[in-house]
C-alpha cells in the first residue's frame, strides 16, 4: 500500500493549526477539534497525531491542497515545507532560477531578500510550526503520560518508538533553522505552555543540542529499514548526523570530519542500503517501490491521499517550460517557471554519457538574458509523475513522487569529502570506490570512473552537484566551499547582475523575520539585516 502514513490522516481532518506569527506562538499547543483527552487514549490515537507530525513536511493544511492552511499570511500553496525549503536552498544558487513575479520570489536568486520577505517568513514559520507540532507530541508521549493513561506493554513500547521518531523530526527542523537562520528562538517540550517568549540560542549551542539529541535517540529508534516506509529509524538519525558534522566548521568554527566518517560508516556497515541501478528511477512516481534500497529517509507524497500545491507537485509542474509537454511528465499542465543556469549545465562535461544530466534544450536558450522568460535557461527534467514502467501517477494534478531527504548516494559523497578533508576512520581507497560506484551507475559502465589523483576536495563540490542537484543541499554545499556569496564562483544573475557578482557575506544566513522581532523582544537580528 502506497505511503501508509497517509492512511492515518482521516482522524486529523478537524485539526485547526493556525500560527499567524511564529515566535510568539512557539509554545502554543496545536488546537484540535478533538481534545487531547480524546486523542491520546490508545495506540491508534497516538498514531493519528504522529501522522500530523509527518504531514507537516508534506501538507499545508487540513482540507486538501488549500482552504484551511496551517500558516496565515501567505497563499497556502506557497507555504509547503518542502517547497519553501527547496526554494531557499536551490533558487539562491546556480542550480535554479524561476521566472515568476510572485511577490519577492526572484530575490532568492538575486541574493537580495530582506527581513520582511514573505517567503523567508513562510519558511521560518513552517519550520517552527513543525517544531510546535513535535513538542506537543513529545510532551504527550512521555512515559509519565502513558502511565497516567493506563497505556503499557507493547503499546507503550510502540509509542516510545514514535516519541523517538518525533524527536528526530524536531531535530531535523532545528537543523534547518540552524543552517538557514543561524541564531534562532529555542523551545522544547520542557518549556511551560502559556505566556512564553522563547530566548534565542546561539548557532554553536544549537549545533550541540541537535548533536546531543540525535545521539540520545540513536538507540531509541527502530533499527534501520524495520519501520514503515517514510518513517524515521536509526539510519535517518545517522544520515542527519553525517550532514551536520560535514558542515560543523560553518556552524561552530570547528571541523568534525572524523565524526562525519563515523556516522557514514554506520549507514554503510549496518543499515544494508545499496544503490539502485537506474538513477532516474529515484525521482519517479513509484520510487516508494523502486528506490527503498537507497532511500534512507523520504518525505512521502500521494496524489489522491495527500494533495498539496507544494512538495513534488511543485517540483514536477513548475519546471515544465517552453515547448515541453506536460503529459510526458504525467501531469495535466506545466507552470512555466524553473530553469537552470549555464554554469550548472557546464558541470556535465559529457552530458550525453552521464545519465544524471537530463536537460531539455529544444527552444531553450543556454544564456539567461531575462529571468522572466521561460525559454531563457535550459530546463531540467528530474522529478516526474511517471512510473518506472512509463505509467502515469495516480492523479494528473497532484503528484505521487516522494522526495528523498537522505539517500545512500549522499552518504557516499559525505564520506569521501570528509576523508579528503582529513577525517579519520575511513580510507581514500574506499572514498574512491564510493565515488566510482556513483559514476559507474551514471555512465552505465566504467568509462566515467576517475583515478585516485582526480579525487580532490575541489572535485567533490562539482560531483555533489551532478549527483544531488535539486535535492535541497546546493546552498549548504556552496557555503561550505566558500562559493556562495564570494566572487570566486559566479553564475548567471547571482547578485542580480547578468554575469553574476559577489555579495555581502551576511547572505550566508537568512534574516529573522521582522514580524517576529517585533513580537519577541528576546530576539536579535542576524548581522547585516
Amino acid at each position: 500500500m502506497r505511503n501508509k502514513i497517509f492512511n492515518q490522516l482521516g482522524i486529523m481532518a478537524t485539526v485547526a493549526l493556525l500560527l499567524a506569527s511564529c515566535t510568539k506562538d512557539l509554545d502554543r499547543q496545536p488546537k484540535y477539534g478533538n481534545t487531547a483527552a480524546s486523542l491520546y487514549v490508545n495506540l491508534a490515537g497516538y498514531k493519528s497525531v504522529l501522522a500530523k507530525t509527518y504531514a507537516g513536511l508534506t501538507l499545508t493544511g487540513n482540507s486538501g491542497p488549500d482552504g484551511q492552511g496551517d500558516i496565515a499570511g501567505i497563499d497556502e500553496g506557497f507555504s509547503s515545507y518542502i517547497r519553501q525549503y527547496w526554494s531557499a536552498q536551490e533558487l539562491s544558487t546556480d542550480e535554479a532560477v524561476i521566472g515568476w513575479n510572485d511577490a519577492t520570489i526572484k530575490d532568492f536568486h538575486n541574493l537580495s531578500w530582506s527581513s520582511a520577505d514573505v517567503f523567508v517568513r513562510a519558511l521560518y514559520s513552517r519550520i517552527y510550526f513543525q517544531i510546535t507540532l513535535c513538542n506537543e507530541f513529545i510532551r504527550e508521549s512521555a512515559p509519565s503520560k502513558l502511565s497516567e493513561r493506563g497505556i503499557s506493554g507493547a503499546d507503550a513500547t510502540e509509542i516510545g518508538y514514535m516519541n523517538a521518531e518525533v524527536r528526530f523530526l524536531r531535530a531535523l527542523s532545528y537543523y534547518h533553522a540552524l543552517d538557514l537562520f543561524g541564531n534562532v528562538p529555542f523551545v522544547t517540550e520542557a518549556d511551560n505552555v502559556g505566556a512564553f517568549l522563547p530566548k534565542q540560542i546561539s548557532r554553536a549551542n544549537l549545533f550541540t543540542y541537535i548533536e546531543t539529541e540525535l545521539k540520545a535517540i540513536e538507540t531509541q529508534l527502530k533499527d534501520a529499514r524495520t519501520n514503515e516506509y517514510g518513517r524515521a529509524d536509526k539510519a535517518a538519525a545517522w544520515a542527519l548526523l553525517s550532514r551536520l558534522y560535514l558542515n560543523a566548521e560553518v556552524y561552530t568554527g570547528t571541523a568534525k570530519n572524523t565524526d562525519c566518517v563515523t556516522y557514514c560508516n554506520k549507514v554503510t556497515a549496518i543499515a544494508g542500503y545499496s544503490l539502485i541501478s537506474n538513477y532516474r528511477n529515484l525521482f519517479l512516481a513509484d520510487n516508494n517501490v523502486t528506490s527503498t534500497n537507497e532511500f534512507i529517509f523520504s518525505v512521502n507524497f500521494d496524489g489522491n491521499k495527500g494533495r498539496t500545491w507544494g512538495g513534488t507537485t511543485f517540483l514536477v509542474h513548475a519546471p515544465i517550460v517552453g515547448s515541453m509537454q506536460a503529459g510526458d511528465h504525467g501531469v495535466d499542465f506545466g507552470w512555466g517557471g524553473i530553469r537552470t543556469t549555464k554554469q550548472f549545465v557546464q558541470k556535465f562535461p559529457n552530458p550525453t554519457e552521464d545519465k544524471r544530466s537530463n536537460f531539455y534544450t529544444t527552444g531553450q536558450n543556454l544564456e539567461i538574458a531575462d529571468i522572466s522568460s521561460a525559454t531563457d535557461g535550459y530546463a531540467i527534467i528530474k522529478f516526474r509523475n511517471k512510473t518506472s514502467t512509463g505509467a502515469n501517477g495516480s492523479n494528473p494534478t497532484w503528484v505521487d513522487t516522494d522526495f528523498p531527504f537522505f539517500r545512500l548516494a549522499e552518504i557516499y559523497l559525505n564520506y569521501a569529502e570528509a576523508v579528503l578533508r582529513g577525517g579519520t576512520g575511513g580510507s581514500a581507497a574506499t572514498a574512491l570506490t564510493y565515488i566510482n560506484n556513483l559514476r559507474q551507475r551514471a555512465y552505465g559502465n566504467t568509462s566515467g570512473n576517475i583515478l585516485a589523483s582526480q579525487l580532490t576536495v575541489p572535485f567533490m563540490i562539482d560531483e555533489r552537484a551532478r549527483e544531488l542537484y535539486w535535492e535541497g543541499v546546493r546552498r549548504t554545499d556552496l557555503i561550505r566551499y566558500g562559493q556562495f556569496t564570494e566572487g570566486t564562483y559566479l553564475w548567471a544573475w547571482k547578485g542580480g547582475v547578468a554575469n553574476g557578482q559577489g555579495v555581502s557575506t551576511n547572505r550566508k544566513i537568512y534574516p529573522i523575520p521582522s514580524a517576529d522581532l517585533v513580537a519577541n523582544p528576546n530576539l536579535v537580528q542576524n548581522t547585516g539585516y
